[in-house]
């Protein structure tokens, strides 16, 4: 019996993790004024900001530097917001872990869920801003799919990682302040990897940071025309499935220790 609703649970895991990801967006769009818009402002408004500081008052960047900003800012954006969100979910879910005996992984990964349709507004802007600029190359923007497909992958994996680590020790979320910190002035954001001058370097940045990786795909997909490095894709896999696969076990292996620091 036991084994069956094992079973049972694991195969309603995608729809109930999809149902639940709709309703906490349709709950967020009723609470503000604005409603969808601000997913489609919200990135808008980042990319803004930063690139009027680095294009008019540090004088930096090309003809092209408002969409190159664009092409790092909202993959970011994405991978940060949706993995402090997933690193959170199991704590704002403590009444619901309280009453129900619900797989720990679920939670991390509705909130991820919910920021690939969030995403799915910005990347259709995206694409308008490409247009609108004169990049009507559409034929090699098919890789655009399984560079989004990695992305989220990855951002699952550490949502679900990170997960089990907020959830067993609050301080954490102090670390993954710093942790995003650092992402965003290495990742390539506001500067091209592919200045580097020593290819070793450049080369172990894109393997070791797969953020850094993902957006200098994004660029090479859209602005640039250019294949994927699929050394690179391949290494981005393999944070993914690492770090899924090692959050996914202690979130099982460790549940009742977490449940306890969770009610402690």
């Amino acid at each position: 019996m036991s084994d069956s609703k094992k079973r049972m649970r694991l195969s309603q895991a995608i729809p109930l993790i999809h149902v639940q990801a709709c309703m906490k967006l349709k709950s967020q769009a009723n609470t503000l004024v604005f409603s969808y818009l601000w997913w489609v402002l919200e990135p808008l408004l980042f990319v803004l900001l930063f690139y009027f500081v680095f294009k008019h008052v540090l004088n930096r960047g090309g003809d092209d530097y408002f969409l190159f900003l664009m092409m790092g800012k909202i993959p970011f954006l994405w991978f940060s917001k949706a993995v402090n969100s997933g690193a959170m979910s199991i704590q704002q879910n403590k009444g619901l872990i309280s009453q129900r005996v619900i797989p720990k992984v679920i939670f991390p990964l509705v909130n991820c869920q919910e920021a690939l349709y969030k995403q799915a507004f910005a990347f259709s802007i995206l694409i308008v801003f490409l247009v609108a600029n004169g990049h009507h190359d559409v034929l090699n923007w098919w890789q655009a799919i399984p560079l989004i497909i990695l992305q989220y992958l990855l951002i699952a994996g550490v949502a679900v990682l990170f997960s089990c680590f907020a959830t067993f020790a609050r301080d954490f979320t102090v670390v993954i302040g710093m942790f995003m910190m650092c992402l965003m002035f290495t990742s390539g954001i506001f500067w091209d990897v592919n200045t580097i001058q020593d290819p070793a370097l450049r080369d172990l940045l894109l393997m070791i940071n797969p953020l850094a990786a993902i957006i200098d795909g994004y660029r090479k997909v859209f602005m640039y025309q250019e294949l994927l490095n699929l050394k690179y894709m391949l290494c981005v896999l393999a944070w993914s499935i690492t770090t899924f696969g090692v959050g996914y076990w202690a979130l099982n292996r460790y549940s009742n220790t977490l449940t306890r620091r969770l009610f402690a």
